[in-house]
């Protein structure tokens, strides 16, 4: 069976929780691999909306700019929660990614971006969240980035750090880099990296 002709039967819809998130329970049934439809399953979804992430990357340099911030969901866990990340942001009713990637880079980082290059779109967790991100790659220059940032009326408080890109890479090997999204971005720019710097240094 062809994905095209697969079927999903939504018998229910509800909305069970409306807070800082949404959570939505469905009921419903799907194609089955060896012909005809499941049984009924129910399946509770976190609807946050969906998001962009950017690598700020410097050519010239070969450093990558970098964010630590406090999680909730590490702290939750009982681990240790202010996190290596990068720029990303939540896209906004009406919002072009590209906007969101140029003000996100701004407000959480203090820097100003050219050569916003698409890398790929992921879905987070899509066992249980809607959320798709879209990762994308661009030039700063990274001379011009450090300090703290993030908008305090959202209770930001995000301090930038710079790093040269084999320690980025180092980072990601001994696990200090542990964000899904993150990781996905760096490694997209290991594979990228030489082609990213003869395109941008031309």
């Amino acid at each position: 069976m062809s994905k095209s002709d697969r079927q999903v039967e939504v018998i229910e819809k509800q909305t069970v929780f409306q807070g800082y998130y949404r959570v939505d329970a469905y009921r419903l049934r799907h194609s089955l691999y060896q012909g005809g439809m499941g049984a009924e399953i129910r399946r509770e979804v976190l609807e946050r909306g969906h998001a962009v992430l950017v690598l700020p990357y410097d050519p010239v340099r070969d450093e990558v700019v970098m964010i630590e911030q406090f999680r909730i969901g590490p702290f939750a866990r009982g681990d240790q929660p202010w996190i290596l990340e990068v720029v990303a942001g939540i896209i906004e009713d009406g919002e072009e990614l590209e906007d969101v990637v140029y003000r996100e880079a701004m407000e959480e980082a203090g820097i100003e971006l050219s050569h916003i290059t698409h890398a790929l779109d992921i879905y987070a967790s899509p066992g249980a969240v809607t959320e798709q991100i879209s990762i994308y790659c661009a030039r700063t220059d990274a001379s011009q980035a450090g300090g703290i940032h993030g908008v305090a009326a959202e209770g930001e408080d995000i301090k930038v750090i710079v790093m040269p890109f084999a320690d980025v890479m180092a980072a990601l090997a001994d696990g200090r880099i542990n964000a899904g999204p993150v990781i996905v971005a760096v490694q997209w720019l290991a594979l990228h990296r030489d082609e990213i710097r003869q395109r941008w240094l031309e």
